[in-house]
């Protein structure tokens, strides 16, 4: 544990003692907190609140904490990618875990319960639009846990190295890394299909996507659609979540996802009324998470 203070420049704040990115302040979060990529999104999840108590918006950052069924909940808008997770999980992080008046790490840790709703793209070819996909595990193709000291503690090394082996992956990529999503909150989420989740840096061409651009690897997503781990397959592509587990587990939290999926990658089938189904989705995730 840190035991020296942290520099201004590494903690910022702003005029009123908040969080710099997230404008928060101590105790404006909750310990159970769902995330979610669209700013709008914040109020289909807070309209299952009983009571709010703080509203907060700066940038594509946007808070509201509350309560249900007697239990205080936060929502929180992340924006989209793993740079953006970065900075959310940090945050939210140094809200309950570092005393701000002193900039010391605090000696008793507390642990975040942190449940992502998405959306997200199908690989298997048996998922259809509409489908809520669970987060077993959590595979970044993006890079950014290898930035960070320990990583390994956190990540499924053995899934790593047959991804690569098996992949046969550009050697100028970043090195993927695959982080399991906490056992307690796949557990009480266990209700929706569960698997392999892949992270990808981008939409398009990260994706497998051609619009005007080509792509090295244009069967990546067949590839991905065969990969299989311990009876588990690569069910969906998204943007966040394995940031949010990797940073999650080495700070100490529990961390998983739920997506809906808006698309068949393996089909070409997008279903563009997906609006109407996350209601219901976030309702029964809060309800799970406030039992």
């Amino acid at each position: 544990m840190n035991t020296k203070p942290i520099a201004d420049s590494e903690l910022m704040l702003n005029d009123d003692g908040s969080i710099f990115h997230l404008h928060l302040l101590p105790g404006e979060i909750a310990e159970n907190i769902i995330l979610v990529g669209d700013q709008d999104r914040v109020d289909v999840v807070a309209k299952n609140f009983d009571t709010v108590e703080v509203t907060k918006h700066n940038r594509e950052f946007r808070t509201i904490t509350g309560t249900k069924n007697g239990k205080r909940i936060s929502v929180v808008s992340t924006g989209i990618g793993t740079d953006n997770i970065d900075i959310v999980l940090t945050e939210l992080d140094a809200l309950v875990n570092v005393d701000f008046t002193t900039r010391l790490v605090k000696p008793q840790h507390t642990t975040l319960n942190i449940v992502r709703i998405g959306t997200c793209g199908s690989l298997q070819p048996d998922i259809p639009s509409g489908t809520p996909v669970l987060t077993a595990i959590a595979g970044g193709l993006d890079g950014l846990l290898n930035f960070y000291a320990d990583r390994d503690r956190v990540c499924d090394l053995e899934l790593e190295a047959k991804f690569q082996q098996t992949m046969q992956r550009n050697p100028k990529l970043a090195v993927p890394y695959f982080v399991p999503s906490s056992p307690e909150l796949v557990k009480k989420l266990s209700k929706y299909r569960a698997g392999i989740t892949l992270s990808a840096p981008g939409f398009y061409g990260p994706q497998g996507r051609e619009v005007r651009l080509e792509i090295t690897n244009k069967d990546i997503n067949s590839k991905l659609e065969a990969f299989e781990y311990k009876g588990m397959k690569i069910n969906n592509y998204e943007m966040e979540s394995s940031a949010i587990n990797g940073l999650g587990q080495l700070l100490g939290h529990n961390t998983v996802t739920v997506c809906l999926v808006i698309v068949n990658r393996r089909c070409h089938v997008f279903a563009p009324n997906y609006r109407s189904a996350m209601p219901d989705l976030v309702s029964d995730i809060v309800n799970i998470l406030t039992q």
